[in-house]
């Protein structure tokens, strides 16, 4: 059998940019739909067995119609080769208030062959899966609010108890109860979409809806499951690499922002072999190119000569996404000519001008620093100093002072009083 799995697809993330005039869709949203056709693309060219898109379809609850449009396209061809698909519901994907529907609901509202939506927890079989030799457990996004909700219904008392502890009890109870009833010959695959202890985090934190529930490592790498299948972190990992069965965070489909500059995106295609153990193949997807420079500016002798060194070259600046940090004392604040910087990267996609502009503390005289007992020049070297003014500019300060002073007092012999 062959899985492909991916997650965190958040096709409307980067909504509001440059729109291509020929779809009307944002440029960034194409990325990710690009990315998306690209998945399907292979699940339909190689046959695979099941997709496994293990939640996060959209960057929040409430998707635009036009983004639900263009999802349902892609999903719309894996139902019409045939290829079974499992929708799970991540954070994402929520509806916001309890009886609204989810933002996947549509498929199963319209009884999309081939195509389920997981909801809730649930265990799958062999007459879940049209026959599939494949058992699944499946864990959507549990939120604190639901579980809650159900445990007051219940007419048990919330108060005075930590919530996401009683999620973890109960959701590490079921999963080990289906375990234990699940047919040892047939493989089961575990898929979720949650923190997972051990997981290393990434940007995605900046856009998570509220806290998470951390499952343990331990229920994910029961060496019951052929495979554990996750959604929610958009850095790829196995969290339990060399070892069987494996972890894997698939990642996102495409880089979200300037977090996930370094990082890889695309999805796996995971092979399970009854007797055999299961092998994982990551495949890689291009994506929009990230640009990401720094540079730290003391004074405006080395800015040109700095900032020339720093700025990507045309080929590398083209379609990009760039983001230049300018660190920098507010003294040369005036030096700074942004819109000259904005020409350079004239062929980019999107640019991003950062300014941290350091605030300096002003030395006064007779701080302590001894000036009373400097001569005129040991005291304007120390000035020029505290102003982080180069070394050829001191020299030519030095003698412009002595020229004025020699013209003041007409004997160039000058000391302080």
């Amino acid at each position: 059998m062959r899985i492909l799995h991916f997650a965190d697809a958040h096709i409307d993330i980067a909504s509001q940019r440059r729109r291509d005039p020929e779809s009307g869709l944002p440029i960034r949203v194409l990325d990710f739909l690009k990315a998306l056709d690209a998945i399907v693309d292979t699940a339909i060219n190689e046959k695979v067995d099941l997709v496994l898109f293990a939640g996060d379809a959209y960057k929040d609850r409430t998707p635009v119609p036009t983004y639900q449009r263009e999802w349902g396209r892609r999903i719309m061809r894996l139902s019409q080769a045939g290829i079974q698909t499992l929708l799970l519901v991540g954070n994402h994907d929520l509806p916001p208030a309890s009886g609204r529907a989810n933002a996947l609901q549509e498929f199963d509202t319209l009884e999309v062959p081939h195509v389920r939506v997981l909801a809730k927890p649930s265990f799958l079989n062999l007459d879940d899966l049209e026959g599939l030799p494949l058992q699944i457990i499946a864990l959507p996004w549990i939120s604190r609010s639901g579980m809650m909700a159900t445990l007051s219904a219940s007419g048990e008392d919330v108060s005075g108890r930590n919530v996401y502890e009683e999620i973890e009890k109960r959701v590490t109870g079921l999963v080990n109860r289906w375990l234990d009833e699940a047919d040892p010959e047939i493989p089961i695959v575990l898929t979720a979409h949650g923190m997972v202890q051990g997981a290393e985090l990434g940007s995605e934190r900046t856009i998570s809806l509220g806290n998470d529930l951390v499952l343990p490592g331990s229920l994910v790498k029961d060496p019951r499951l052929a495979y554990t299948a996750l959604g929610h972190i958009h850095k790829y990992q196995d969290l339990n690499a060399g070892n069987q069965p494996p972890v894997i965070y698939s990642g996102s489909i495409e880089r979200v922002d300037f977090g996930e500059v370094r990082d890889e995106k695309g999805y796996v295609i995971t092979t399970i072999e009854s007797g055999k153990p299961t092998t994982v193949e990551r495949r890689v997807l291009e994506g929009r190119k990230f640009l990401d420079k720094f540079v730290r500016i003391d004074n405006g002798v080395e800015l040109e000569e700095k900032l020339r060194k720093v700025m990507p070259s045309k080929e590398e600046m083209e379609g990009a996404i760039f983001r230049l940090t300018l660190d920098y004392p507010r003294s040369l604040e005036p030096m700074i000519d942004e819109p000259a910087i904005r020409r350079d990267a004239e062929l980019r996609l999107e640019f991003h001008l950062v300014r941290k502009v350091r605030v300096e503390a002003r030395s006064r005289v007779g701080d302590g620093a001894g000036l009373s007992g400097m001569s005129v020049d040991d005291q304007l070297n120390t000035y020029w100093l505290t102003r982080n003014t180069a070394s050829e500019d001191r020299e030519m300060l030095n003698q412009l002072a002595s020229e004025i002073f020699t013209a003041t007092d007409g004997t160039g012999d000058f000391e302080g009083e």
